[in-house]
């Protein structure tokens, strides 16, 4: 949902409800109450053009600013490890994904194979907006989203809790021969810059997907989809 205006975007930071980010024109500044609320929030304010704003909100008369509020209410992250530990499930890491569109495919074949939900960062991540909704096919509102500073502090918590890391990139073990432990927080990082170093280094394992093809590559939903699946292949073949 769009919010836009100086006070809609003060109430908006004030109901607490969660905010996706709060886009601010180019040529302006943003208010000193929007300023202190967003940095109390840790909500990021992000400088574009002023037609960018005036773009998503349909209007010219924004005042410069505009605030996306998130369509899901986001968990804490000790709820989502929680929920994956007693169901013996995985969750996925979504290092640092920008494409909405692969974050809402990623979403769906969670839910499809039983996961519980993601971990996100709050920085340099897609919003969880109507693209990811719709590529997830609604399936979003059925899986626990929990947004963190920072993905390795959180990941080393779910370990002494008794999960899993286990990131999927290159140079790993191959993952067709490799027992994926449960409870696990399965790593998927940019297909530019892969799983981030921090995170590789507080891996349990790090797995890859074998290409014998001449492209060498996939879309990193597609990656995933190969992961998860691996993941609770063998749960699923002894439910049959």
């Amino acid at each position: 949902m769009i919010v836009y205006g100086k006070n809609p975007v003060i109430e908006a930071l004030r109901s607490g409800k969660d905010i996706e980010r709060v886009l601010v024109a180019h040529d302006s500044h943003p208010p000193y109450q929007v300023a202190k609320l967003c940095k109390e929030r840790g909500v990021k304010i992000q400088k574009v053009p002023r037609a960018k704003i005036e773009e998503l909100a349909g209007t010219k008369k924004t005042q410069g600013i505009l605030a996306v509020i998130s369509p899901i209410n986001y968990v804490s992250p000790n709820e989502l490890f929680k929920d994956a530990i007693e169901k013996n499930s995985f969750i996925l890491v979504l290092d640092h994904l920008t494409d909405p569109q692969n974050v809402g495919n990623l979403l769906r074949t969670c839910e499809v194979l039983g996961g519980v939900g993601a971990l996100l960062p709050t920085h340099r991540s897609s919003p969880i907006n109507q693209v990811v909704v719709k590529a997830s096919a609604g399936s979003i509102f059925h899986l626990k989203i929990s947004k963190v500073s920072s993905l390795s502090k959180a990941l080393k918590d779910f370990k002494k809790q008794g999960g899993w890391v286990i990131s999927v990139e290159r140079g790993g073990k191959d993952i067709r021969y490799t027992s994926i432990p449960l409870p696990c927080a399965l790593v998927l990082g940019s297909e530019g810059e892969g799983v981030s170093k921090s995170l590789l280094e507080i891996s349990d394992l790090v797995l890859s997907i074998p290409m014998v093809g001449k492209i060498n590559s996939l879309n990193v939903s597609s990656a995933g989809a190969i992961a998860m699946w691996e993941c609770v292949r063998g749960s699923i073949i002894k439910s049959v």
